[in-house]
């Protein structure tokens, strides 16, 4: 350094808080300060504020219709010629239901819903037990 009068180039640095955000505007505190300050304060009431009218609008329409639907909707269940072929075919081959039901890599209890009929008719099941029981089991109509 050589020798002449040392001087600081420094500008002074202002710092300011940001300008309150809108969340910020609509606190108590800050609409109280308003209201001392003698400021204008704007109130608005907004419509359906706070419910959910936009999911909800359409069920009456939907309710009435359900209300109005009569048509009685159910699974078809194994008719009863299948389930006395599936019967007769195993009782043929001597087999447990739980024999065939390994047999077919099922569990006995589909079995036991083909044989009371409770089942819903899947035909991969239904062409396994064919295959397994040796018997033409669909097409009987």
């Amino acid at each position: 350094m050589s020798g002449g009068p040392i001087s600081q180039d420094w500008e002074p640095v202002v710092i300011r808080k940001k300008a309150p955000n809108a969340a910020a505007k609509k606190d108590e505190k800050a609409v109280n300060a308003a209201r001392r300050a003698g400021a204008d304060i704007d109130t608005v009431k907004k419509y359906n504020a706070a419910t959910n009218k936009a999911a909800s609008s359409s069920t009456s329409f939907n309710t009435k219709r359900l209300d109005e639907d009569t048509e009685n909707l159910a699974h078809d269940r194994v008719p009863t010629e299948l389930k006395k072929a599936i019967m007769q075919a195993r009782m043929d081959k001597k087999l447990t239901q739980s024999q065939l039901a390994q047999i077919i890599n099922e569990k006995p209890q589909v079995i036991q819903e083909y044989e009371s009929g409770k089942a819903i008719p899947n035909q991969q099941i239904i062409g396994k037990l064919e295959r397994a029981l040796g018997a033409k089991l669909r097409g009987k109509k």
